[in-house]
Parts: structure tokens; sequence; C-alpha cells
């Protein structure tokens, strides 16, 4: 049977001055992170190893980010990143600076559960 996903959570990053789609990448990641918290994993005594991390980046160029070092950011379970096209640049015509926001989905999944949770 396959992983089942436990949680999903959705953030957003910008960079406004300096066009680094991994700045904006991980600033996504982190917003995306903070919106949630396992504690299920200290309540039924699982350990984080178990936990898969899917995280998928929306960028305008996803060729310019770094997806094995946004991994090794991430800070439980197994981790891959992939970069996809999405996000915006959003250009300032009276500065010629160009706003990069990026936009992350960050999913956890775990092996089957069944039988191991008690309700009370």
């Amino acid at each position: 049977m396959t992983d089942q996903r436990v949680i999903i959570e959705m953030g957003m990053g910008n960079d406004l001055h300096g066009m680094d789609y991994q700045k904006a990448a991980a600033r996504a990641i982190e917003d995306a992170i903070r919106h949630s918290t396992l504690p299920i994993f200290q309540s039924i005594g699982l350990d984080h190893r178990d936990m898969r991390v899917q995280v998928t980046v929306g960028v305008q160029e996803p060729g310019k980010i770094d997806t094995a070092a946004l991994s090794a950011g991430l800070p439980r379970g197994r981790a891959s990143v992939t970069a996809v096209k999405g996000g915006m640049n959003v250009p300032n015509p009276e500065t010629g600076d160009t706003a990069v926001v990026a936009t992350a989905a960050v999913e956890a999944f775990l092996p089957p559960q069944h039988g191991r949770w008690k309700t009370t």
C-alpha cells in the first residue's frame, strides 16, 4: 500500500529587488511550514523519519532553483523538492526592478496508520 498524505500546506514568498528565485522559493517553503505543526509524532510515538515530505515550488524560471539545497533545509522527514513553472514576476516600469513571487505546496506522507491510533 502507498503512503497516505496527512498534511498539505501552501505558502508564498518573494524577492522584491534581486530577482532571486532561490530566495523567493525558500521563503515560500518557510511560509508554508510556519502554518503547520505535527504533534502526532510525539502524541503516538511516530518517528519523523517515517514521514516523506514532498514540496512543489512554482516560479517563472524553475531552472534557476537548486532543489537539493531547498531539500536539505527542510527540518523533518525524507524530503524532496520539485520546481515547476508558476508563481509570477511583477515588473516595476518606474525602477526596472522585477519582484519575484514563488508559491509552494508542502505535503507530508506517512505509511498507512490503520490500527495504530486510538481515540478515547
